[in-house]
């Protein structure tokens, strides 16, 4: 069979690809369920209501600081009189950091701009600019949307501590929502701690891990985490819509908390 290899050059091949397999398959479910996810946000976030089933706060309105429902605002409301939805000012920081994330960027790179749609396949582009002009330029903020995502982690933190109590507010009761939401910040700060910006924080610039014995086992642990990113990215991405969907039909009554104690 011939080779296609016409001379020291790229080898003169016509086709889009010779590979065999479903290769299609990856970036069209990618493409369906991230839309969907961002269909979802997208009504939720604009909706402005039906965030929050006491104790249980949804994680795209925490920290809720506008004019929020009685019982929402932990943090006070330093934006009262903010226009919009609650969630708009927050969800910037977690979408930016989830937007330039590596893993998001090849994801949305096949399943989107299809640049390229797989290995070993042609993209349909006849050129490429890389990460230097907008809006590509913005995911060098990827680092510093880091920073922002740990404390947002953390505040989903306090959330869930506060959702081992009953709607009246007394401690030492716990729901499926309580669950929910104690799965979903476990997998966020596995998505967090498993950045690759993360990795390089803990152990970037060190000349010799044997002087820093500390952040050497920081920078293990998080390279261990690190190995499985793409699949906490994704599993965090669902259980985020999850609680959200779990609070918004508690505050339509569509159903009830179910109650372990």
């Amino acid at each position: 069979m011939s080779t296609g290899v016409t001379g020291p050059g790229r080898a003169a091949i016509s086709e889009r690809t010779l590979r065999e397999d479903r290769w299609w398959l990856s970036p069209l479910v990618t493409f369906v369920v991230f839309s969907a996810f961002v269909v979802y946000a997208t009504w939720r976030a604009f909706s402005g209501e039906h965030y929050y089933a006491s104790p249980y706060l949804s994680p795209f309105y925490s920290p809720c600081l506008a004019d929020c429902v009685e019982g929402a605002s932990d943090f006070g409301q330093p934006f009262a009189g903010w226009p919009l939805s609650a969630a708009l000012i927050i969800l910037i920081f977690p979408l930016g950091f989830r937007m330039t994330c590596y893993y998001y960027r090849k994801a949305y790179y096949r399943a989107f701009w299809l640049s390229p749609p797989a290995c070993g396949v042609a993209e349909p582009h006849g050129g490429y600019s890389g990460e230097t002009r907008l809006p590509l330029i913005l995911n060098n903020l990827h680092r510093w949307f880091w920073y922002a995502a740990v404390l947002v982690a953390l505040v989903l933190s306090y959330d869930t501590l506060l959702a081992f109590r009953n709607a009246d507010h007394e401690w030492g009761h716990m729901g499926l929502g309580t669950v929910l939401m104690l799965v979903n910040v476990v997998y966020i700060w596995l998505y967090t701690l498993s950045c690759h910006s993360c990795r390089h924080i803990v152990g970037g610039r060190m000349r010799h891990f044997s002087k820093h014995p500390v952040r050497y086992r920081a920078w293990t642990l998080v390279s261990r985490l690190n190995t499985r990113h793409a699949q906490y990215a994704w599993v965090s991405l669902f259980s985020v819509a999850l609680v959200d969907l779990y609070v918004y039909l508690l505050a339509t009554g569509t159903i009830t908390d179910v109650r372990f104690f």
